[in-house]
């Protein structure tokens, strides 16, 4: 059975005040479900990569195995995350059903 892990987001930088609200500092956590608070662009944006975390991938160009950085795709506020894969997911991974 395939493993999946948590990933946490982190806000690093931007350059501008955010329209969502974001702020430097500001912590989601991905498990099965989709974090609540984090605004639809950053999320879109980041997901790809999100999902690669979760099922145990990494970057080649990162320093780091199981993390990296990547922006919103706002050209003025310029959000700059950084995403790392945490220990194996707590929450079910069958139908949707059978999530709380």
């Amino acid at each position: 059975m395939a493993k999946y892990y948590d990933v946490k987001i982190t806000l690093v930088s931007q350059l501008k005040k955010c329209p969502a609200g974001h702020k430097v500092g500001d912590e989601f956590l991905v498990s099965n479900l989709s974090p609540g608070g984090i605004c639809m662009g950053a999320l879109g944006s980041l997901l790809p990569f999100i999902m690669t975390l979760k099922f145990g991938g990494s970057f080649f160009w990162e320093e780091k195995a199981g993390q990296g950085t990547f922006c919103c795709p706002d050209p003025e506020v310029v959000n700059t995350f950084r995403l790392e894969r945490l220990g194996e997911s707590a929450v079910p991974t069958g139908p949707l059903e059978d999530l709380p």
